[in-house]
């Protein structure tokens, strides 16, 4: 069958020896003797590393039907001299590729799945300035990393005990009596592995970290705030998050928040600014000079002859905020104008304002219709505190008239 040189018949018996499975095995039969001896003698559960070595040895052939075969008729010297390879994988593969990489009951921490570390957030404080003309920023943040003693297994010896408080698990179950016949059942990491599910003997405890696998470490990042952020945007720092045996390392998350600019308000690419005008500024003309945001001076004129209305606004293209990754293209400034009126007018002034300004409606009163008109007086009002006073005492007006003085009553007015 192999030609020349052929090796002669020798010990073919050893591997179902080790996996305890007789030459008649099926292929399930040795599915479940490996599962159950490989999990026994898994190294991160405190077994043999050699007996585990021979398990996945003796699997990986016997689970291959040619190598089978080849053992079978020549024992295990065939596949020594590479007849048909054998043996040369990594054990942990073997394992980890037998349950599907996910791990298995109380995993062992070379094939368990890695879980994922928190985010830590922090919240950065920047100007409008900032946002308009982009800044760095250099943090210094404390973070948890393995420790490079014992590289993050909290021992000399690299190796821990199951912990006997949770048996491994790294959870606890306590019960809470809540009234007749009624129990509470909680679960919560373990406060003698911390969670972990291992332990680590006084004796053999890093010195470095003193067991806890990590040790405090400062870091100064620098964060950049591009042109156009947003108030509440994310700035992200994937993997420098803190660091934990057989964990993903999660990020450092930076939010932004704008501070309140006195001067501007933002609304997206658009920036709006107040400015008051006085009556004669409005009518006849107005000139200023506007401070942005990154220094420059911007004059603002009105048009000859243009009248500019309270309440109305006006639009400069261009002089915005800088859009996100497209800084040299920016929204609009919207200006806000209100007018500053006088408040009063000498006779002199109406008569000349009278000559300048268009002539008044024509009245539609007849002078017998004027008359026959109650006279009445205006009063300033000022509608907040109006609404506030009704909201306060909205049976104000009713007392008052029950508690005329000198017990006057209603005197309703008899029909004749």
């Amino acid at each position: 069958m192999f030609g020349r040189g052929a090796p002669k018949k020798s010990d073919n018996t050893k591997y179902y020896e080790i996996l305890g499975v007789s030459k008649s095995a099926s292929p399930d039969d040795l599915k479940k003797a490996y599962k159950k001896a490989a999990i026994k003698n898994h190294p991160d559960k405190g077994g043999d590393p050699e007996k585990f070595k021979e398990l996945a040895q003796a699997y990986e052939v016997l689970s291959d039907p040619e190598k089978r075969e080849i053992y079978d008729q020549y024992g295990e010297d065939a596949l020594k001299e590479g007849m048909s390879g054998g043996g040369g994988h990594d054990p942990f593969d073997i394992f980890s590729s037998f349950f599907g990489g996910g791990g298995f009951p109380g995993g062992g921490s070379r094939v368990r799945r890695q879980r994922r570390g928190e985010d830590v957030v922090h919240p950065l404080k920047v100007s409008l300035e900032d946002l308009y003309l982009g800044t760095s920023k250099k943090l210094s943040l404390s973070r948890n990393v393995l420790c490079s003693k014992c590289n993050g297994k909290g021992s000399k010896s690299g190796a821990s005990m199951q912990c006997s408080g949770c048996q491994g698990s790294g959870m606890k179950v306590s019960m809470r009596h809540l009234g007749a016949n009624m129990i509470q059942q909680m679960q919560h990491p373990c406060n003698d592995c911390k969670g972990t599910g291992e332990t680590i003997s006084d004796k053999d405890r890093c010195p470095q970290c003193k067991g806890e696998k990590v040790v405090q470490h400062k870091k100064v990042l620098e964060v950049h705030v591009e042109k156009g952020m947003q108030n509440g945007q994310k700035i992200t720092f994937p993997g420098e998050a803190d660091e934990a045996p057989d964990t993903v390392t999660g990020d450092i998350v930076f939010v932004l928040q704008q501070k309140e600019n006195p001067k501007f308000k933002r609304n997206g690419e658009d920036l709006f600014v107040e400015h008051s005008l006085s009556l004669t500024e409005a009518l006849c003309g107005f000139q200023f000079a506007l401070t942005h945001l990154d220094g420059r001076q911007l004059l603002i004129k009105s048009n000859p002859g243009e009248v500019v209305k309270p309440d109305s606004y006006k639009a400069i293209n261009d002089e915005g905020m800088p859009m996100y990754q497209r800084p040299f293209m920016k929204g609009k400034l919207y200006i806000h104008f209100t007018v500053e009126f006088p408040e009063s007018l000498t006779l002199d002034q109406v008569k000349a304002l009278e000559t300048i300004l268009p002539a008044r409606p024509v009245s539609q009163l007849t002078d017998m219709e004027i008359d026959e008109c109650e006279e009445t007086t205006l009063h300033d009002v000022n509608m907040d505190e109006e609404s506030r006073r009704k909201k306060q005492s909205p049976q104000e007006s009713y007392d008052e008239d029950d508690d005329m003085p000198g017990g006057a009553q209603r005197v309703q007015c008899a029909q004749q």
